[in-house]
């Protein structure tokens, strides 16, 4: 008997059980009292369980009513939830969004955006992942991630598309206990080439072999920005970061920036895109977060390519 059971029965039960009356129920969901009484008697039947006490003038819950009504209302959420995201893959809106982002992205942005993007896809699961330089690309290639948000795409594939988003400004710092942090004026190559340079990197073969920003011969190379940040306060050598991500050891002192002689005045901008195969374009819902990773116009040049090694 069980196998009978239906979703309208269960919906009937929480809207009696939440209104307090089988008349209040039939009002809420638009039928008659006599239809709500007949569809719970059915339940009891069915169930072999006495939902109600019916000896007062209201339907009162019994211990085994209440001990099923949270199931009860678990599945009438559950199939509500069914139906939503059936209409919405039936809209063509994609049952997932997975991503890969470079390290290097600014977290506030992506933050914002997966704030918004909750409400907005409710029904739709987010999967983000983290990868450096090259090896951002390869989830999208191989068909895991939708569609990357790449830092460097020198030689990117003929059947990836790419778009602009932004770009991240990059600074050169040291720990002011670093001999580089105690010079004075702009400092000359043939300096830098005489202290460790940390590099970010990675074993991509899409960028093997290519340098962006690096100065000195003398280089310890690292594919965890983390670990790099580390390295830096803890005065092991000097290197580029994202301004966001060292802006509050600039302002506490814990990290100097560099004045190197061969960057331009106007700052170091490495270009951010989105990145997606041209024969699967994101969805709706990749297509919105893409919008809003967007980040908002910087005083930095417009993306262009950027090489395999970041400073």
């Amino acid at each position: 008997m069980l196998d009978q059971l239906t979703l309208d029965q269960l919906r009937t039960f929480v809207a009696a059980a939440d209104t307090g009356s089988f008349s209040a129920a039939g009002r809420k969901l638009g039928r008659g009292q006599s239809l709500v009484s007949q569809s719970m008697a059915n339940l009891e039947n069915q169930s072999g369980i006495k939902l109600f006490d019916r000896s007062s003038r209201y339907p009162v819950l019994t211990d085994a009513g209440r001990a099923l009504l949270a199931h009860a209302r678990a599945t009438v959420a559950a199939a509500e939830t069914f139906k939503a995201q059936a209409r919405d893959l039936a809209g063509g809106l994609e049952p997932e969004v997975s991503i890969v982002l470079d390290v290097l992205f600014p977290i506030q942005v992506l933050t914002a955006a997966v704030v918004a993007f909750q409400p907005a896809f409710p029904s739709t699961p987010l999967r983000i992942q983290v990868e450096t330089l090259g090896a951002v690309i390869a989830p999208v290639l191989d068909g895991r991630c939708a569609f990357a948000v790449a830092a460097a795409t020198p030689l990117l594939p003929p059947e990836l598309a790419r778009e602009p988003l932004c770009q991240t400004e990059l600074v050169m710092v040291a720990s002011p206990a670093h001999a580089l942090a105690r010079r004075n004026g702009p400092i000359p190559t043939a300096d830098l080439a005489e202290h460790v340079q940390l590099v970010l990197t990675d074993r991509s073969e899409l960028t093997k072999g290519r340098e962006f920003g690096v100065f000195s011969p003398r280089t310890w190379r690292l594919a965890d920005l983390g670990a790099k940040h580390a390295f830096l306060r803890s005065g092991l050598g000097w290197g580029g970061m994202p301004l966001d991500a060292v802006a509050d050891d600039l302002a506490s002192g814990q990290l100097v920036r560099l004045d190197i002689a061969a960057l331009p005045k106007s700052g170091l901008f490495l270009p951010m895109w989105a990145v997606y195969p041209i024969e699967r374009p994101p969805g709706p819902a990749g297509r919105w977060l893409i919008a809003r990773l967007a980040c908002p116009a910087s005083d930095g040049p417009a993306p262009g390519n950027a090489a395999g090694s970041s400073p």
